[in-house]
């Protein structure tokens, strides 16, 4: 994700880190080259291309903006629902933790284990969840917190967050066979486990299910025929300006469709995605200073304005 930056009047022209520029140059370029080569050849050859008028232009324009701002807004609902579960992750891994830390005495070692490993657990979880999202390998982040008697089984999940939890589900199970805490505690941790366990499933359904696909193709060949009809009907009336004119809208069109098309997937590695490895390794930090450890990372720190 790129941090916010205010960059001045001049500088922002220029600035393409997080820009979507790198996505849609080929097709601004194709655009502005398809509109000098017309207005070379009205030039040169003048009513080659008479004035059509600039309704229908207009109309269709209207149309598309219409289709690019609702999917726009669906995209972005998608991103900051993400945003929001992310951020009721932490919630629940500290309200977690604390609980743990709370009501868990720590005077004999069977406590200050059980808390270890509830803790250590919640830590791999989001670790895996970012993983299981992104669709990499897990298992040099999430297996320093998982004893060793489950990484054989672990490795064979199918899914692997939702195995973690269930491991955290025994370990609560366990505090109650134990009586290390009362009936009511247990079941505000369960609670928590419960909460936890919908925003793993409210990712998933976010990354399973894209916006639909016939829609997507809709918006594409529109914003397509848009741009390369425009400047047939714009070069009788603006000359040589017609190449410059072209190319802004062919940027704003295709700019809101790539962008668009980056916020509905929000937990990849791009530019404008969410910083799902900066998010989990703050779980990770809270969780494990809480828990008294000293060998804590340090926080991730953006690079170049951009936070992963």
């Amino acid at each position: 994700m790129i941090v916010r930056q205010t960059p001045h009047a001049f500088k922002i022209f220029f600035t393409f880190r997080g820009s979507i520029i790198p996505k849609i140059y080929p097709q601004v370029l194709l655009v502005t080259f398809l509109s000098t080569l017309i207005t070379i050849v009205q030039h040169w050859l003048p009513d080659s291309f008479p004035y059509y008028g600039m309704a229908p232009f207009a109309l269709l324009g209207v149309a598309l903006s219409l289709f690019l701002g609702f999917r726009n807004n669906a995209s972005y609902q998608r991103w900051w629902e993400a945003r929001g579960l992310w951020g009721q992750l932490v919630y629940d891994s500290r309200s977690l933790t604390r609980q743990v830390l709370s009501f868990i005495e720590d005077d004999a070692e069977t406590g200050r284990d059980t808390q270890r490993v509830m803790i250590y657990l919640n830590i791999a979880f989001a670790h895996a969840v970012r993983h299981r999202l992104r669709g990499t390998s897990p298992w040099e982040d999430i297996e320093p917190f998982v004893a060793p008697i489950h990484h054989d089984s672990m490795h064979q999940a199918k899914n692997v967050p939702d195995y973690i939890m269930r491991l955290m589900g025994k370990q609560l199970g366990d505090i109650r066979r134990q009586q290390l805490v009362s009936e009511q505690i247990i079941q505000n941790m369960d609670e928590r486990l419960t909460s936890i366990t919908i925003v793993l499933a409210a990712c998933e359904r976010i990354h399973n299910t894209p916006l639909p696909f016939a829609y997507m193709l809709l918006v594409h060949r529109t914003t397509y025929l848009y741009c390369i009809m425009l400047p047939f009907g714009l070069v009788a009336s603006l000359g040589w300006a017609t190449p410059l004119m072209c190319a802004v809208i062919a940027y704003t069109f295709f700019g809101l469709d790539a962008l668009s098309e980056e916020l509905e997937e929000p937990f990849g590695f791009a530019a404008n995605q969410l910083p799902l490895t900066a998010l989990s390794r703050t779980i990770e930090i809270n969780l494990r200073e809480a828990l008294g450890d000293t060998d804590i990372p340090s926080d991730i720190a953006p690079i170049n304005g951009y936070l992963p």
